[in-house]
């Protein structure tokens, strides 16, 4: 990546700048984005996985999200390498992660996740437990082993999502993540192939949120006023990287707008690639888009700082450095708020730090062996 002096002043400048999410005040722009490791044998974050986290602080970065956290319902999950959002010992690990963030000078969310009809039956943690979603319904079409959902099945969900942040709170973290994205169950209820009901919960773009808007509410109601609520979409999923929830911006309101009454705080809008255009017609992002929307802040992700999709690195691929100026055109003219940062932050725990202080020629291209690692 060729950049000037000049350049670097001006990423550094446009990056630096603090950003307030409802009561939390972010000391600069860049977020680390979500990403699953698999380094948590029985869902507990060891110390691995706080110096992993402590080490991005650290290193510079304004507001770290963990990767995806199973909350506290037997159907959640698939894994047992993959962190729990609930339990004493794992809350107890988690509280630790926070402090040493906090340590750092960094902010520090939990992701809460359901994985819904991505489950496989036979899977830890409950092996026994079945995959459930609005419909039973997977993201490719088939119907599976899954249950669709009873009222029942949504009013525990929504209880686990509730609990999960009311502990995060009280354990320290500054805020929380939904992730309603790429196709996990928040998301199968945001998509007309994978929600199919005919009850209160399915049907037109507003009515298939009242799922989502209800677990935003309870939420809300059991965290303080101040306290952050994200909430993390797409358009793509899991092996329909073509899906979209919304083809008009008209209908991405729809979506949005009761999830923004509900009480969430900032959108985190994934996409592979974020220079893409999301409609016809402007050059807005999908992170754009949902600023001009609903007129909350808005985190960007999708490939920042680097050449290739972040999708070949699970296949083993490496990726060269890009070019930031569009990045930085885009958050000069406050087409969004902040900005995520994925695999450039595995590669490098100081990549905030170099972009920061102008020292982009210290930045090395992503080798996928990083993901390999816990850095």
């Amino acid at each position: 990546m060729t950049v000037t002096a000049s350049d670097t002043s001006r990423v550094a400048r446009a990056l630096s700048r603090p950003v307030t999410l409802n009561g939390l005040t972010v000391p600069n722009r860049i977020v680390m984005a979500p990403m699953t490791r698999m380094y948590s044998p029985g869902g507990v974050p060891g110390d691995n996985v706080r110096a992993y986290y402590s080490r991005r602080a650290a290193g510079g970065v304004g507001l770290i999200v963990t990767e995806g956290t199973y909350v506290g319902h037997d159907s959640a999950g698939q894994s047992d390498e993959v962190p729990r959002f609930h339990g004493d010992e794992q809350l107890a690990a988690w509280a630790k992660v926070a402090e040493a963030v906090h340590a750092e000078g960094g902010a520090i969310v939990p992701q809460l996740w359901h994985i819904g009809m991505v489950r496989k039956h036979g899977e830890p943690p409950c092996a026994e437990a079945p995959a459930v979603g609005p419909s039973g319904i997977r993201v490719d079409g088939t119907k599976g082993t899954g249950n669709a959902m009873t009222q029942r099945d949504m009013d525990d969900v929504i209880g686990a999502f509730a609990e999960a942040a009311a502990a995060a709170e009280r354990i320290g973290f500054d805020g929380v993540e939904l992730h309603g994205a790429h196709g996990y169950l928040l998301d199968q209820f945001l998509w007309t192939r994978t929600n199919r009901r005919t009850d209160a919960y399915g049907g037109d773009s507003v009515a298939r949120t009242r799922f989502v808007a209800e677990v935003v509410e309870a939420v809300r109601a059991v965290v303080s006023p101040g306290f952050p609520v994200i909430f993390r979409y797409s358009q793509w999923k899991q092996d329909a990287y073509d899906a979209r929830l919304a083809d008009t911006a008209q209908e991405l309101e729809a979506i949005l707008a009761p999830l923004a009454a509900a009480g969430v705080d900032a959108f985190h809008a994934s996409t592979r690639r974020y220079w893409l255009p999301e409609f016809e017609g402007s050059d807005l992002n999908l992170a754009g888009w949902t600023k001009k929307l609903t007129g909350k802040p808005t985190i960007t992700v999708g490939s920042v700082g680097l050449d290739g999709d972040f999708l070949d690195a699970f296949a083993g691929a490496g990726a060269e450095l890009g070019s930031l100026d569009n990045l930085i055109d885009r958050l000069e003219r406050e087409e969004f708020d902040l900005v995520a940062v994925g695999r450039a932050l595995l590669q490098d725990p100081e990549w905030a730090s170099k972009v920061l202080a102008g020292r982009i020629g210290e930045l090395t291209p992503y080798d996928a062996a990083a993901m390999r690692t816990l850095n």
